[in-house]
This record gives C-alpha cells, sequence and structure tokens, in this order.
C-alpha cells in the first residue's frame, strides 16, 4: 500500500485491476456504521428499557435520536467532503465516533444514552455519506449501480452479523458491553482509513467557493424533482424497514415469545434479503433499465406491507407474519441499489451533497418512524404495521408525482 494514504485514485481501470476488491471492503464497512450501530444493540433494547426502568417509547427514542444524528451530520460532512477532500472529514468523524461509543458505556441514564446516541450518530455519518460519495468518484452509469452493490454485499454483512452478535454478547455481559465492542470497531476502522484509503478527489475536482458556499448545492438539489423523487422514495421505504428495525424486538419477543437468539436470526434472514435484492440489482444493471428495478422494489414495499397488516388484523401466527415482512425489508435492497444509481447519475461534482441529502432523507423518516411505533405499547403490533403501509405507499406516490410526472413533462 504504496503511499496508498496519500495519492489519489482517479483512474477506473487501474483500480478495477489492483484495488476493486479493497476498496468494497474498506467502503462497505464505512457504510455499514449506521445498521451496526443500530442492529447490534437491537436484542438489548428490552435489557435497556429495564434497567433504566423506562418504557419501550423512550428506549426507541435513542434510535431515533441515533438516526437523527446519521441524518444531521451527513448534512454537513458530505458537502464539507467535496471542499476538503473525503480523508480528513472522515478521520475526524470515525475518532468521535470510537470515543462517543465510549461514553455510552457510562450513560447514567436513559436521556443521558440519548445524548450519546446522538452524538455517536453525527460522528458515524462521516463513514456513510463518504463512502457513498467516494463511490461516485470512481465510477458512474451502469459500473455505478454495479459497484454499490458490490458495496451492498460488504455492507448487508452488517444487519446480519450485527444482532446476532448482540444476542450473544448479552449472555456474557450487560447491554454496555455492546458499546465496548462499537469503539473497538471505530478505532480499527480510523487506522485501517489512515493507513489503507486513498483520497478519491483530487484537488483541482473539489468545490470552489470553500466552506461558505458549502450548503449551496443543497438549493440546486431541493429544486430538481426528479432528485428529490428518489430522495423520498428511497427515504419512505427506509422509514418501512427502520419501523420493523424500531418495532421488532418488542413484537417478536415479547409479543409472539421469541427469545433473543429467534430473534436475532430472524433479523438475520430479513439482512439476506436485502443483500439478495442488492445483488439482484447489480447483476441486472446494463441489462434491466435501472428505473425499472427501482419500481419493482417500490412494489414488493408497498404491496409486502398491505399483506403484513392485514396478517396483523387477524392475529395470524409469527410464521405468517415473518412472509410479507421479508419481502417489506429486503425490498431495500433494490430500492437503494437501483435509487441510488439514479439519483446519483448528474451529480459529480457534487457527489458529496447529493449522497448526503440521499442519506438525510432516509435517516430522518426513519427517525420518525421509530418511536411512532411504540406509540400503543409494548403488547400491539398494530401501530408497526400501519407505519409500514403508509410508508411503503407514500413512497410509491413521491415517484409517480415527483419522477414519473417529471420525465413526462420533460418528453413533451
Amino acid at each position: 500500500m504504496e503511499d496508498l494514504q496519500h495519492k489519489p485514485v482517479n483512474d477506473q481501470a487501474e483500480l478495477s485491476r489492483s484495488k476493486r476488491l479493497w476498496m468494497a471492503i474498506v467502503l462497505g464497512s464505512l457504510s455499514a456504521f449506521g445498521p451496526l450501530s443500530i442492529d447490534m444493540y437491537l436484542p438489548a433494547l428490552p435489557n435497556i428499557a429495564e434497567d433504566f426502568q423506562t418504557n419501550a417509547s423512550f428506549v426507541q427514542l435513542s434510535l431515533s435520536l441515533f438516526v437523527l444524528g446519521l441524518a444531521s451530520g451527513q448534512l454537513l460532512t458530505g458537502p464539507i467532503s467535496d471542499v476538503t477532500g473525503r480523508r480528513k472529514p472522515l478521520l475526524v468523524g470515525l475518532f468521535i465516533y470510537f470515543a462517543v461509543s465510549l461514553l455510552c458505556v457510562f450513560s447514567p441514564s436513559i436521556w443521558g444514552l440519548i445524548v450519546l446516541r446522538f452524538i455517536q450518530g453525527f460522528a458515524g455519518s462521516a463513514g456513510i455519506v463518504i463512502s457513498r460519495a467516494i463511490v461516485r468518484d470512481l465510477y458512474s452509469g451502469s459500473e455505478l449501480t454495479k459497484f454499490f452493490s458490490l458495496l451492498a454485499l460488504v455492507n448487508g454483512l452488517a444487519p446480519i452479523l450485527a444482532p446476532i452478535m448482540g444476542a450473544q454478547l448479552l449472555k456474557l455481559v450487560p447491554w454496555q458491553g455492546v458499546f465496548i465492542v462499537l469503539s473497538i470497531i471505530g478505532i480499527v476502522m480510523f487506522f485501517v482509513i489512515l493507513f489503507g484509503l486513498p483520497e478519491t478527489l483530487p484537488e483541482e475536482k473539489r468545490s470552489a467557493g470553500g466552506i461558505k458556499n458549502t450548503f449551496y448545492p443543497f438549493l440546486k438539489l431541493l429544486a430538481d424533482r426528479s432528485f428529490m423523487g428518489f430522495a423520498l422514495a428511497q427515504g419512505l421505504v427506509f422509514a418501512a424497514m427502520f419501523a420493523y428495525i424500531s418495532g421488532s424486538p418488542f413484537v417478536i419477543q415479547d409479543i409472539f415469545g421469541a427469545s433473543p437468539q429467534m430473534f436475532s436470526l430472524i433479523f438475520a434472514i430479513n439482512a439476506i434479503g436485502i443483500m439478495i435484492n442488492s445483488q439482484t440489482a447489480g447483476r441486472l444493471a446494463g441489462k434491466i433499465p435501472e428505473s425499472k428495478l427501482f419500481k419493482f422494489g417500490l412494489g414488493m414495499s408497498s404491496i409486502g406491507g398491505i399483506i403484513l397488516l392485514l396478517l396483523l388484523f387477524l392475529q395470524a401466527n409469527l410464521f405468517l407474519v415473518l412472509i410479507p415482512l421479508f419481502f417489506v425489508v429486503s425490498s431495500v435492497g433494490m430500492v437503494n441499489t437501483a435509487g441510488f444509481s439514479l439519483a446519483m447519475q448528474s451529480q459529480g461534482k457534487n457527489s458529496g451533497s447529493a449522497s448526503a441529502l440521499l442519506g438525510v432523507t432516509s435517516m430522518a423518516f426513519g427517525g420518525i418512524a421509530a418511536p411512532l411505533v411504540g406509540i400503543g405499547g409494548s403488547q400491539t403490533a398494530i401501530p408497526m404495521g400501519v407505519v409500514i403501509v403508509c410508508a411503503g405507499l407514500g413512497a410509491v406516490l413521491s415517484y409517480l408525482l415527483l419522477v414519473k410526472r417529471n420525465n413526462k413533462a420533460s418528453s413533451n
């Protein structure tokens, strides 16, 4: 890795020959900070509620604040990386993530944990937004979709392994042990980036105008109907998944009586569905238009959500409920892979800002969805089903009203 951390990488052919796999592993690990930080402590949510003597909605609020931290952090880190390059803000974010994860171990109350989780999410956002921007620095067109699907394959291991790791940790240590592991992961990635990741945005390709003009690209993106249509649709599909993430520990364990280990297995199966769909989108890129893949994913999410809600109203058994839930969750792999490529195609110079806005939209919707599923308490699954249905249908409407209508207007 001679001079790897200092030598810009901007030759796609060279990268594909010698560094493609390495970059996929590193960038996939960075983009996994969100699911890793969320999913690893999901099996511990009932334990945390009991330890702090609080209810499910307050514990789910720690999820919401973490996600809102991810969202707001991306709004700052993405544009700054367009101006200063990718490595510096990434290293700063990783070190803060390490320090705050360690502080979570000593949280004296649920409110202290909630505040620290927000800061942890803010810092961890650097890995998510900058990893996506780096992909756009290196690829475009169908190659962007293909590499993003490879990234999703590595990233997809996090929601499979994280809850399993969390459940096994809970057998040995209290819930604080999860945050010790997260702090270790943070400092390890800091050194991996320091010594093993090149700068992908050379100075001549950085945004002009300095930090004072950092947020100007957002105005242009917000006025782009097609871009915002993809951003809103992806965000709402993510909200449906996050309703499942937030509600499933209580629904599956408290209502259906599954053990933390069984819950982690179910969670892993759904995560495998995300990986399958993301890889399918990558394999089909260039053969089938990404727009068709995107619409197929939206259909999976919305139809699966409607069937899920009906089964919850009918008080069906766990096995039947898990079938439509699998399609709701796994649709994220198809929607995110195809949607990211479609949204980013024309955003080369401002890829950091575009990546941030895509990320913040998803995280914001996810943060809103999390506490809503706990409104009815931990003994009903209906709020989770309602949120999933509303999010899925909202995603379809966003595509129809913004993307499809704008495409028709442009062609006339």
